[in-house]
């Protein structure tokens, strides 16, 4: 498998990268840079997918994951990924890898950057997920040139060295299982100092896996409880307002979306929508919209305005 390398300053994705207080002079890199005109294709399936650089979120925390853990680490990555965004991590057992996971089952490209050379895959028993991060039009990334030794003594240093590219990519930093000494909160430093902003996810203060991210909160660090809570800081002003608009058009079943897409066309009652979905699904009936109005509206997705009137929360 061949090694590319790259100067950062030469990718307009990987620009950013020079804007750091100790910048990489050079990446090398398996698998493919994550392109910046994405979006242009017409019908491209990612709601939040635009011309330019991509919108980046980087998801890391402890190898000694939580089922907690590693649930909303997969979970934010895939909603992220299915919207176009790319998550970032450290190919590292735990939490980093529960998010490149996460990430590729949404469909969408994630990168791994490594702690040691590009040449050495580490953890040895994450090479099948490196394998899955390539076969998606993703990266591998090390600034560590293929053949340079990192033992042992040396690794700890190297590692956190490495999370400063991992912030300094990322316009958005999800730190989801830390202990009070972990590397995660490394990241989480790099990011806060580059003015990067960092989400935490909040836990059982008895539990050590939540001491880290609970400790965030008063550095500065937001909590992260739903993917909404990231891209309302990925998108700001009238672009906010529209991508979490187009994001509610999308349910959890075809029924939800076709509900959705009727409500933003500007039927609100009942029967004015069960209408309107019937132009295209003609055997919906009240039965199904009633399902699904009821999930929608548990969900958060919709409102009762009064009566029978719905309108998008």
């Amino acid at each position: 498998m061949d090694i590319k390398d790259i100067v950062p300053a030469k990718s307009e994705y990987l620009k950013r990268l020079t804007y750091l207080q100790d910048p990489p002079e050079k990446l090398y890199y398996y698998g493919e840079i994550p392109s910046c005109d994405r979006g242009t294709e017409p019908n491209s399936r990612f709601p939040l997918e635009g011309p330019g650089r991509p919108k980046t979120v980087a998801i890391v925390g402890s190898r000694k994951m939580t089922a907690y853990g590693e649930t909303w680490a997969f979970k934010l990555a895939k909603e992220l990924a299915e919207l176009g965004v790319i998550v970032v991590s450290g190919l590292a057992i735990g939490i980093d890898a529960a998010a490149h996971r996460g990430a590729l089952a949404g469909g969408g490209q994630t990168i791994a950057f490594l702690g040691t050379a590009i040449s050495q895959i580490y953890p040895a028993e994450n090479k099948g997920l490196f394998q899955e991060i390539l076969a998606q039009n993703g990266c591998v990334l090390s600034e560590n040139a293929p053949g340079v030794e990192i033992g042992p003594k040396l690794r700890t240093n190297s590692f956190l060295r490495r999370n400063r590219l991992i912030s300094g990519l990322s316009d958005a930093v999800i730190i989801i299982e830390a202990d009070v000494r972990s590397g995660s909160l490394n990241t989480a430093s790099h990011a806060l100092s580059q003015g990067v902003p960092v989400f935490a996810l909040p836990g059982d203060v008895t539990r050590q896996m939540s001491r880290g991210c609970n400790g965030l909160f008063n550095k500065g660090a937001a909590a992260v409880t739903s993917v909404e809570d990231v891209l309302g800081s990925l998108f700001s002003g009238s672009i906010k307002h529209q991508k979490r608009q187009k994001i509610e058009l999308f349910g959890s079943t075809p029924d939800e979306t076709a509900v959705l897409k009727a409500m933003s066309r500007g039927s609100d009652t009942g029967e004015e929508i069960i209408l309107e979905v019937r132009k295209k699904t003609p055997d919906f009936d009240v039965s199904r919209f009633n399902v699904a109005i009821t999930t929608l509206e548990i969900r958060g997705a919709v409102k009762r305005e009064y009566g029978n009137r719905w309108i998008l929360s």
